[in-house]
């Protein structure tokens, strides 16, 4: 790992996934990008006595203009913070939507990985910064790690695997193999059934174990857990060993499907306390 993006808002829950993100960066030499965007005041607003505009004008350009100045500062503020000196942070300002934004630096810098916040402080924040990191989940082409709040440590020793057991998850399972490398970590597979999806214990185990061989992991568990969800299997299995991390990997469902099947990994991401690791895979 060589590249780690930090998308900033300067929220405190951007703070945290920054501070996380150099815990990793000390551990595997790599180097963070602290990217802010400035989503530009456009000309076709209303104004405050409802008036349509549909022409630029100079007031949109200066607001624009100190939005910038202001970030400018902060984004330099938060690169010089002594609390980071032990890691190379680079400053990154760009105009434009924030999610297109992620998506191209993610493309130009070749990031290895995407660390990122998952609720703001306010119900504002927690829609804004909720949804993009929902859609940076889903169509990312390198793996994100979303933080819901700062661990005690940032040490994954335990990382629990919720997995499908698709063959088109082994490029994820190099990343998670690389993890557990940095780390010394056991990986804990678990398979959750549910009232709709049920397999026999004995026939799932022998399943994951030709997996986990077939994969040559190493230091691994095999865990089959019941619960209503899977969502909530994942969740609440997490729980009881503590883990460090879940790792997951999703198909990155877009349009129509993804209105009808939803996204278990989303949903994680979305209401567990712990980090979450997902990488979007073909299938």
């Amino acid at each position: 790992m060589k590249k780690i993006l930090v998308p900033t808002d300067f929220s405190k829950t951007s703070i945290t996934a920054l501070e996380v993100a150099a815990e990793i960066a000390s551990k595997s030499s790599a180097e963070i990008t602290l990217l802010h965007v400035v989503e530009e005041a456009t000309p076709d607003s209303y104004n405050i006595t409802g008036e349509w505009r549909t022409t630029q004008d100079w007031s949109n350009r200066l607001f624009t203009l100190k939005l910038l100045e202001k970030a400018k500062a902060q984004l330099e503020k938060l690169v010089l913070d002594p609390k980071f000196s032990s890691v190379k942070v680079n400053g990154e300002l760009r105009l434009g939507n924030a999610f297109h934004g992620m998506r191209t630096i993610i493309t130009e810098h070749k990031v290895d990985l995407v660390v990122m916040g998952t609720q703001g402080q306010s119900k504002l924040e927690e829609m804004i910064i909720g949804s993009n990191t929902e859609r940076v989940v889903r169509h990312a082409k390198c793996p994100v790690l979303s933080v819901h709040k700062k661990p005690a440590k940032v040490d994954f020793k335990n990382i629990v695997y919720a997995t499908a057991m698709h063959k088109d998850e082994e490029v994820f399972t190099k990343i998670l193999k690389r993890t557990q490398q940095i780390y010394d970590s056991t990986i804990h597979l678990v398979r959750i059934n549910t009232p709709g999806d049920f397999q026999r214990d004995y026939v799932v185990k022998e399943y994951m174990e030709k997996f986990a061989k077939k994969l040559r992991l190493k230091n691994y568990t095999i865990n089959i857990f019941n619960d209503i969800t899977e969502e909530e299997g994942i969740i609440y299995f997490a729980e009881t060993i503590d883990a460090d991390l879940i790792a997951m990997a999703t198909h990155g469902r877009t349009g129509f499907a993804h209105v009808m099947a939803g996204s278990i990994a989303e949903d994680v991401v979305g209401h567990s306390k712990r980090p979450v690791l997902t990488f979007v895979v073909k299938h």
